[in-house]
């Protein structure tokens, strides 16, 4: 429990800080009418009175443009984090291991206090800590709900039988997200490949399972359900991802299949010729099923959508705090009515969710330099004049593999839609530009929304769920490699030139 101290404490500083903001607006606002007092000469009322609210509306801008611009440097505590992320394990194992939560949130208070009294920001923080909550409450529900099934499949495994259950999982992660699928599927799947386990089944897993295949619907992944929430419909990723959808899971299906016989002892058949399989298909666990549900349908809970839900309302934005109620409040009923066979048969622990839950508050924490320099150069005149389907396209990609891929596609579409008039916080307008109401607009989108998901396979912090997978999978026993030997093993060779592919077809020449 002291671990969340200083979770705590940041909690506490920012509703601090965003109390005082509030007050010191209000000083600012009373000068601002003195001002205008004292400038009102020979206009008239009316004109007085329009000249002050664009005074104000100027006066804000400029405030806020000042306030919220960070300096390229404060992005450093963000890379030094990668860093150490990528090099921790490999070179200093043992310090890494016992401090990496204090690392993690020290950069992220650094960036936090930065924000609050330099920048006088308070918005980026609050912001950042909602997303935080937000995405830790789903992966903390569905990782501790799955632990608590156990599938047993009493089958060989073999090349094939390994590519039925990716695809398999890449199919139900449209239902469940793609967190839910790699956390309810990565424990049976490595079962089915006892004592023939390897990297490269983990990375696969990754790939197929964890990205890749949750790109057909809101649920499937957190960007897209985020564009869902901001008026895309719910079928438009269906209508618009399918075919690279289907080409993407068929060339790593054909990839694996083939490294599966070469590399893997899954398909030797004098290893294990006197082993005698059943071929049954067992269910440990069935009712938290029913928590997965309760999970999945609580997401929905949107106060932002849906009017009755109670939240938290901060600058102009309403914040969830039912969702993760409901959310954190199964993950304990799940663990505490668990069935005790399918916990010990997963060797369910808390380390995983653990790790990627102090992990992931110094990326949120420091990655808020990054994504606003980013966002603030795409909307800007050059940016714009750089926006199209093809720059949005691997712009979004090679940053949804370093950062969360959520926040960068919000970003990206903001931009988009900046650069053609329109704004990501009308409504109307989004869904407007998700049906092709501006030029391209839908073809950008789709940029947007593919390569978000698919290169947020990029890295091990491209998505939620890649870390969650390697941590389960090292708890396991397996040898994962590094951050950088994941990038150069196999992102580069296998997916990069998929992801190059995937951009001739469908986006280079159209």
């Amino acid at each position: 429990m002291r671990n969340f101290i200083p979770v705590v404490t940041l909690l506490f500083g920012i509703l601090f800080f965003q109390a005082f903001s509030v007050q010191k607006s209000f000083a600012k606002e009373a000068v601002s009418l003195e001002i205008l007092a004292d400038q009102d000469h020979q206009s008239t009322e009316s004109s007085n009175t329009e000249h002050g609210q664009s005074a104000e509306d100027h006066g804000g801008d400029h405030g806020e443009e000042a306030h919220h611009a960070p300096p390229g440097w404060l992005v450093i505590p963000f890379v030094a984090l990668l860093l150490m992320i990528a090099t921790g394990p490999l070179f200093y194992e043992h310090f890494w291991h016992h401090n990496y939560p204090k690392i993690a949130v020290a950069l992220a208070l650094l960036v936090v206090s930065y924000y609050l009294f330099i920048l006088q920001n308070v918005h980026g923080p609050v912001h950042a800590l909602a997303e935080y909550v937000q995405f830790i409450a789903l992966l903390a529900s569905l990782y501790i709900a799955s632990g608590g099934i156990l599938i047993e499949i009493d089958k060989k495994a073999t090349p094939l039988a390994n590519v039925s259950l990716l695809l398999i999982g890449a199919l139900i992660s449209n239902l469940i997200g793609t967190t839910g699928a790699s956390m309810l599927l990565i424990r049976p799947f490595i079962r089915l490949n006892k004592g023939n386990i390897q990297a490269y089944h983990i990375i696969f897993f990754i790939f197929m399972v964890s990205n890749v295949g949750g790109s057909l619907t809101p649920i499937g992944d957190p960007p897209l359900f985020l564009g869902f929430l901001k008026g895309i419909p719910f079928f438009w990723t269906l209508e618009h991802n399918w075919p690279a959808w289907i080409f993407a899971l068929a060339v790593l299906a054909v990839a694996f299949y083939f490294i599966d016989r070469k590399l893997g002892r899954a398909g030797d058949d004098s290893e294990l010729e006197e082993t005698t399989y059943t071929n049954k298909f067992t269910l440990i666990g069935v009712k938290n099923f029913g928590w997965l549900f309760i999970v999945i349908c609580s997401v929905f809970l949107d106060p932002n959508v849906i009017e009755w839900v109670p939240a938290i309302v901060y600058d102009g934005q309403k914040f969830s705090f039912l969702r993760e109620i409901i959310m954190l409040s199964v993950a304990f009923l799940s663990y505490r009515f668990a069935d005790q066979r399918a916990i010990k048969g997963n060797e369910f622990n808390f380390e995983p969710i653990r790790e990627v839950a102090f992990i992931f508050i110094g990326i949120f924490g420091t990655m808020m330099p990054a994504l606003e320099l980013v966002g603030n150069f795409a909307k800007s005149p050059e940016g714009s004049a750089l926006i199209t389907h093809n720059t949005l396209y691997w712009g979004t990609g090679l940053l949804s593999g370093f950062l969360d891929n959520a926040p960068t596609y919000l970003n990206f579409l903001a931009a988009a839609m900046a650069a053609k008039g329109a704004s990501i916080n009308n409504i109307e307008e989004v869904r407007q530009f998700a049906a092709d109401g501006f030029h391209d607009s839908a073809f950008e989108l789709m940029a947007i929304a593919i390569a978000s998901v698919f290169f947020g396979a990029m890295t091990y912090i491209g998505n939620g769920p890649n870390f969650m997978v390697k941590s389960i999978a090292e708890q396991s026993g397996i040898k994962m490699p590094s951050f950088f030997g994941y990038i150069i093993r196999f992102s580069l060779p296998i997916l990069l030139p998929l992801l190059f592919i995937v951009w001739l077809i469908f986006f280079a020449f159209v």
